[in-house]
């Protein structure tokens, strides 16, 4: 069978796992590379392929069935836009866009176009966001009754070099909360309210260093989660799993589900319960560990890409499911500023 035939929009550091991903697929075949800057020039050369200066190069160059955007956040509009109009599917990084009106905006015009558009929530691809939501929805805990969970790092000064990255668009909320938003939806259930406290005080910069909110689902259950990237400790999700090499692992988890009959340590999964005494403080409590493989996130996105492109699955992350977790991180900012529970 033929190759689906992919095309990498932003050759920057994801760009590149991305075209790693495609590179051990047999059932993909990458096709090129979209990025006027030094790095996509620099990718297409150690991949050997082509490189374009821009979508419609791309386009006039022959046929290719979905295109990954994985350009900087406020990029992704215009080239998600061309390719669905070209009639390409896209695969495109999160968060889908910098804006709700782009979100629906792109919605809008994949329906219309009937391609699909996924998004890169690539955490959705591992078995252990999958087993804790099957612990949660079934019961095992009891009634859910509280979540608590942190992203805290301290990422590196040259991280901030580009000056996009010094932006509001590019801080942790919608760089690395919108992961944790995605997974709590996913797991949880949807968020019904948020409250919310920002500060940009370690870096002044226009971007945000350190973010708390207080959360409530839908099902009544409450929760806490705070993100820096200023923060020094070892509680992440990058440190918990070892998911990128370049983030030295720690094991620690970062989140906690507690219910009204057990708890859960998450992402190292391990099942606190009181056996067979009454699930109350008078009772010892135990962990069972679920040990799971952790594997390649991004090469089972890019395997279930190619399988909507061809038909044979659908998205398991779609621009309108996307959307949803872009509404409700944005209200992180919304709750701070307002100093006002925002409702979702």
């Amino acid at each position: 069978m033929k190759p689906v035939c992919l095309a990498i929009i932003g050759g920057g550091v994801i760009g590149r796992r991305h075209a790693g991903a495609i590179a051990e697929n047999p059932s993909a075949e990458l096709f090129g590379i979209v990025d006027p800057a030094p790095t996509g020039k620099e990718l297409a050369e150690d991949m050997g392929v082509p490189l374009y200066g821009d979508i419609q190069a791309l386009f006039d160059a022959g046929s290719v069935d979905g295109v990954i955007v994985s350009t900087p956040t406020v990029h992704h509009c215009s080239p998600t836009l061309a390719a669905l109009k070209a009639g390409v599917h896209v695969l495109v990084e999160k968060p889908i866009m910098p804006t709700l009106e782009q979100a629906e905006q792109v919605v809008a015009v994949s329906e219309e176009a009937k391609r699909h558009v996924m998004v890169g929530h690539h955490r959705r691809y591992y078995a252990q966001v999958h087993k804790a939501r099957e612990i949660i929805q079934s019961g095992e805990l009891g009634q859910l009754v509280a979540v608590s969970g942190q992203w805290t790092v301290r990422k590196n000064a040259n991280y901030y070099d580009p000056d996009w990255r010094k932006n509001w668009v590019a801080g942790p909320i919608l760089t690395n909360l919108i992961h944790e938003i995605d997974t709590l939806r996913y797991v949880c259930g949807e968020i019904a309210s948020i409250s919310a406290e920002i500060s940009n005080g370690v870096m002044n910069f226009e971007k945000e260093d350190v973010a708390a909110m207080v959360m409530r689902f839908e099902s009544g259950a409450l929760g806490t989660f705070v993100v820096s990237d200023q923060a020094t400790s070892p509680w992440a999700w990058e440190f918990s799993t070892g998911e990128t090499p370049a983030f030295p692992k720690t094991g620690q988890n970062s989140v906690r589900f507690m219910g009204t009959k057990a708890a859960l340590d998450f992402p190292n999964l391990a099942l606190w319960h009181h056996g067979d005494g009454a699930p109350d403080w008078n009772h010892a409590i135990n962990p069972d560990e679920i040990p799971l493989e952790l594997g390649n996130a991004y090469a089972r996105q890019i395997e279930h890409f190619c399988a909507v492109i061809l038909g044979n699955e659908k998205p398991r992350i779609t621009a309108r499911d996307a959307t949803e977790t872009l509404r409700t991180t944005l209200a992180v900012f919304d709750a701070a500023h307002s100093g006002k529970r925002v409702m979702l």
